[in-house]
């Protein structure tokens, strides 16, 4: 065993089995062997994964026109916060501030001129839980430094105007895992001396029962799923700093009708090591990613509960061609001379076999009357919702 499979071991025989929330909670975020508390490389062609950001800086640039739309539909206030949560290797925020820097704005329709300078009055905040990637953050953003400052929690932000954006964050958080028997059964992980293996106890929390109940679900005899509580107390942490603005999500994951169902009865969790994907929970524990698909419906509903308007919800592909992504490739065209090559990278951000279809993007928004955004001109789903 390595070392933090002996840490959780002892863990269990001290208190017991864990819940499967509590086991990913440490495989990822424990503070000495989590997977996403060391300093390695966990990102492109070294790293275990892939993420938008890292295909092609035309996705930050797509981002930054809808933050940029964002700011001018809100009346272009003088100071306005751009808070990204889960900024990984920086990429994003470069890419949106070397964006909103250099673009030729005076292209955009009327409601931008040249004179209102966003890139002047916007200030960036990254959420930043990792002391060990600060400074590969810093040098990734080093041309904005000025611009750019890093908090631990949200909450340390203070009350902003602005967009709080997450790309692949919410996959990222602990989840219950639970199967339905006769009853509602929650799945926990035990540890026989030898190996871990699952148990089924009755649910650690009323909230999971409620969680179904409130979304009008009713799972079949078998069915294996997980459920994402904690998406909630981020969105209560983020309640409590946004005094108006938007809350800018992106991620994969289905409406709960489509998450929930039959064909889906073994849940979505999924492990991914050296770019490999697997089910196995228990392989490379701490060495390996663990996510689960987001529940969209929820994210909704949760939000409407704690104030936040929903504006619109689609695919990512969608999303970007409804922002411009084709414009944005015949400028690359007349400037790049790996057009194609970037435009095979391009392709697999919005095209259904790639991360068009999989990923969804979701906008709520705090304030009165509900702005209309770009993003969602072609098509809005929210309600399949």
């Amino acid at each position: 065993m390595n070392a933090l499979e002996i840490k959780i071991s002892r863990r269990i025989r001290r208190e017991g089995p864990l819940t499967f929330a509590s086991f990913m909670e440490m495989a990822l975020y424990d503070p000495d062997y989590g997977f996403y508390a060391s300093d390695r490389q966990r990102i492109g062609r070294e790293g275990d994964f892939y993420t938008s950001s890292h295909l092609h800086p035309v996705f930050g640039a797509i981002v930054a026109k809808q933050i940029m739309e964002m700011w001018t539909v809100i009346g272009m206030p003088e100071d306005f916060a751009i808070i990204e949560m889960g900024a990984g290797e920086g990429y994003m925020c470069n890419d949106i501030l070397t964006w909103l820097r250099d673009a030729p704005h005076e292209r955009e329709s009327g409601k931008w001129n040249a004179g209102h300078d966003f890139y002047g009055r916007v200030r960036y905040i990254i959420v930043e839980k990792n002391p060990l990637l600060i400074p590969r953050q810093k040098g990734r953003v080093k041309e904005h430094g000025g611009k750019v400052t890093w908090v631990a929690d949200v909450r340390d932000a203070g009350s902003v105007t602005g967009c709080v954006f997450s790309n692949e964050l919410l996959d990222a958080f602990p989840v219950h895992l639970v199967r339905m028997g006769d009853t509602l059964k929650e799945i926990f992980i035990d540890h026989d001396g030898h190996a871990f293996h699952e148990r089924t106890f009755p649910p650690s929390t009323e909230a999971l029962a409620r969680y179904f109940a409130d979304s009008g679900i009713t799972l079949s005899p078998g069915h294996t799923t997980e459920v994402n509580l904690r998406i909630k107390d981020w969105l209560s942490e983020i309640v409590a700093v946004l005094r108006r603005g938007f809350v800018f999500t992106i991620d994969y994951g289905y409406p709960a009708e489509e998450y929930f169902c039959d064909d889906r009865n073994r849940g979505t969790l999924m492990c991914y090591h050296r770019h490999q994907l697997s089910e196995d929970v228990f392989a490379h524990i701490g060495q390996q990613d663990i996510t689960a698909h987001v529940d969209f419906s929820c994210l909704k509903r949760w939000g409407a509960e704690m104030g936040l308007q929903p504006v619109g919800y689609c695919s990512q592909g969608t999303f970007l061609l409804a922002n411009g992504i084709d414009r944005e490739i015949a400028l690359l065209a007349e400037i790049s001379p790996d057009y194609l090559f970037e435009l095979a990278r391009i392709k697999k951000l919005f095209m259904p076999q790639g991360l068009g279809e999989s990923h969804k993007v979701m906008i709520q928004y705090a304030g009165s009357d509900v702005p209309k955004l770009k993003g969602f001109s072609i098509r809005n789903q929210l309600r399949t919702l």
